[in-house]
């Protein structure tokens, strides 16, 4: 989102922070779970309560902490900023030419949402995206937004190719579009040894 923690964003100060994914960059088996002395107290009436989960595993700390290191030493959070700046301004620029499809543009850094105005569009941008070698999805369970969390090392010149590959796809959703709902015509979702190779980029 442009900070090293997304609270900061608010200046809060929270009880519990978890970290997982990011912190062992999506290879390492390790979660963080951080909190105030007060909440850590209830522990001590029973420490073994969590062998397991406070066993250790020092090839993963030791990814940790290198991820960690390589986050800060190379201003990825700031780096996340500039680069979600620039992907949301252009993304609203689309949105604006394409106002019958969007409804909104939402986001934090390198963290946005792209809104649609039914789920029938935001499957159908999904699917073309896809076609076109960028993967992308939808937030869980709501197909109208679609997600687009890129890796944060991603170049300007990559962002310019996922907006491009983007553009091209809603000019093919617009010839496909039927009637004044915006109802599109159906197509099968492509399968991903027919769509990615070389040239696939990740949303």
């Amino acid at each position: 989102t442009g900070k090293l923690w997304g609270v900061e964003h608010w200046d809060v100060a929270p009880d519990i922070i978890t970290s997982a994914k990011a912190l062992g960059g999506g290879v390492m088996p390790i979660g963080a779970f951080m909190s105030t002395p007060k909440i850590w107290s209830v522990m001590n009436s029973n420490p073994f309560i969590h062998t397991s989960t406070t066993g250790g595993n020092p090839l993963a700390c030791a990814a940790a902490i290198a991820a960690i290191n390589v986050t800060l030493e190379e201003r990825i959070p700031e780096q996340a900023a500039e680069k979600g700046a620039y992907f949301i301004k252009q993304l609203q620029e689309i949105a604006s030419r394409h106002s019958d499809v969007y409804t909104n543009i939402t986001g934090k850094g390198l963290l946005i949402g792209q809104h649609f105005v039914n789920d029938d569009i935001g499957y159908a941008v999904a699917s073309g995206l896809f076609k076109r070698g960028v993967l992308i999805s939808g937030t869980l369970n709501n197909s109208r937004v679609i997600r687009v969390e890129p890796p944060l090392v991603i170049t300007r010149e990559e962002i310019d190719t996922i907006l491009n590959r983007l553009e091209d796809t809603l000019q093919e959703l617009h010839a496909t579009v039927s009637g004044p709902g915006l109802s599109v015509k159906s197509e099968p979702v492509p399968t991903i040894t027919e769509t990615v190779d070389s040239n696939t980029a990740v949303a």
